[in-house]
């Protein structure tokens, strides 16, 4: 049997897991923090449990893709959401929530956008039509190089091209005429870590994807249910998994990658090197890799850094649904400084998920649990983060006075981490949440290719590789690493 060695045990590095020990590999996966999952992880205190990233999945059927292909039954049941949010918009008299019904949402805003669902509808056939015009095409495909690239997208229609030319903030002007209906249906920028006005038009598909095409679902139990379900499976299979085992170098011999050493001195050997670390970082901070040393990766565009606060709290919060988001009424002055600050925001946007509203288990009786997100600039511009706590505090002053429930005087458990805790804990580059953003000279063929260009026999998977960022990505760009090893080094079943 070839041997298989995976870097990081994200989601990206169990699909691969889950891909390569079916298709006859030995498997072994390294990991750097105490528990399997990466940023889809979990987080337990006091009776509390806490998605501590990712709190629901998109394009549920790659999911399906993913178990069906390996021969296995999807372990999780997942639940739709429907409506799939609320927002609140600051001084406003209610929240208003999203609906993936047309004509609910038209009745949602009946009095600042007339006509919605008719717009919607024609909003959403032209994103369906680009998604499904390039999702086989593009999205699913293998790239030998950045030609290979330019010439698979001569195979999408010409009408598109305009996508390419426009910011989301732009395409959503000319669809919607109030402010508050543009941001909504441009929030979908900040799941790819950036704002409307630094992401291009292309990605309104993800409207498509959410309002129409499959929806968002939840995991029932939580989100890193899946990630031990997973986990389940793969001891099954023989897969050996090492915890706090850190990569800090590389070494190589007759064109190939032969070793990788830990921080405690072990050397791990291989057939093929699949890392599960961001594509690009690895390669520089590993590899040594001059294109992508600190300075290099410095100049590069990435994503918006996560500062999340996990909250315990005694009593019901009756103005809370399992998703929702909390804006201010500076959204454009908001959004063109956020990627650079040095000083945490005074009037944050952040989100809110209360998995408890789901499964009551996941609090104790009478309690909920509260993740919240807040996008704040990567450490490249606000390197330390000693005012954290104030920050943290601000938010949940904010929340307690739009909801009407008194969170301080309630407060049970209060856990902060800071983009510097999530580039310890999950080596994010400078805490980038989301790794290399998704401008068009950052699409495609122009990330990180899958394969190494030195070594034929080290591979890339996960966010900042092809296709992108997101649970449904990293699950697409496990199937196309599998696609290249399987070209490369054949199948391993008798």
């Amino acid at each position: 049997m070839k041997k298989a060695l995976i870097i990081g045990s994200g989601l990206g590095g169990l699909s691969t897991a889950l891909r390569l020990s079916s298709s006859g590999y030995k498997v072994t996966i390294l990991e750097k923090y105490s528990k399997p999952g990466g940023r889809l992880n979990q987080l337990r205190k006091d009776g509390f449990t806490f998605d501590v990233g990712p709190s629901f999945m998109s394009m549920s059927y790659e999911l399906d893709e993913l178990f069906r292909s390996t021969g296995e039954k999807n372990p999780v049941t997942l639940t739709e959401l429907n409506p799939l949010y609320q927002v609140y918009f600051e001084g406003g008299s209610r929240p208003f929530r999203i609906w993936k019904d047309p004509d609910k949402l038209e009745e949602e805003f009946n009095d600042i956008e007339p006509n919605l669902g008719t717009k919607v509808k024609s909003y959403l056939r032209k994103a369906g039509e680009f998604f499904h015009d390039t999702e086989d095409k593009v999205v699913k495909s293998n790239y030998e190089n950045v030609l290979d690239y330019l010439l698979k997208l001569t195979r999408v229609p010409l009408k598109h091209l305009p996508y390419l030319f426009r910011n989301m903030w732009k395409e959503v002007e000319r669809s919607f005429d109030s402010d508050e209906v543009r941001i909504i249906f441009s929030l979908v920028a900040f799941f790819l870590g950036s704002t409307p006005f630094q992401t291009p038009a292309i990605y309104s598909l993800l409207n498509y994807t959410e309002m129409k095409h499959d929806g968002y679902w939840k995991v029932e139990g939580g989100m890193y249910r899946l990630v031990e379900e997973l986990v389940r499976i793969l001891e099954r299979k023989g897969v050996e998994i090492h915890y706090n085992t850190e990569i800090i170098s590389a070494g190589s011999s007759n064109g190939k990658l032969f070793s990788l050493l830990d921080d405690k001195g072990k050397e791990w050997t291989s057939d093929i090197f699949i890392s599960n670390s961001d594509a690009a970082s690895f390669r520089g901070k590993i590899l040594g890799r001059k294109n992508f040393s600190e300075k290099k990766l410095d100049k590069m565009d990435w994503t918006l850094a996560p500062f999340t606060i996990y909250l315990g709290v005694k009593g019901r919060m009756d103005g809370l649904m399992h998703h929702n988001y909390f804006l201010g009424k500076n959204f454009r002055e908001y959004a063109d400084k956020i990627f650079t600050s040095s000083i945490s925001p005074r009037k944050p946007y952040y989100y809110v998920n209360v998995s408890s509203k789901s499964w009551p288990e996941s609090a104790p009786k009478g309690c909920e649990n509260l993740f919240i997100l807040c996008p704040v600039p990567d450490r490249r511009f606000k390197p330390e983060w000693e005012d954290k706590n104030e920050l943290a505090d601000n938010i949940i002053r904010d929340l307690s006075g739009r909801v009407n429930f008194d969170i301080e005087k309630n407060l049970m458990v209060k856990e902060v981490w800071s983009p510097v805790d999530w580039e310890k804990n999950f080596n994010l580059y400078r805490g980038s949440g989301l790794g290399l953003s998704h401008g068009m000279t950052q699409v495609g063929g122009f990330r990180p290719q899958n394969q190494d260009e030195k070594f034929p026999n080290l591979f890339y998977v996960g966010a900042s590789t092809i296709p992108g960022t997101g649970l449904p990505m990293v699950i697409i760009s496990s199937r196309l690493v599998l696609e290249k090893i399987e070209k490369e080094y054949g199948r391993n079943l008798s």
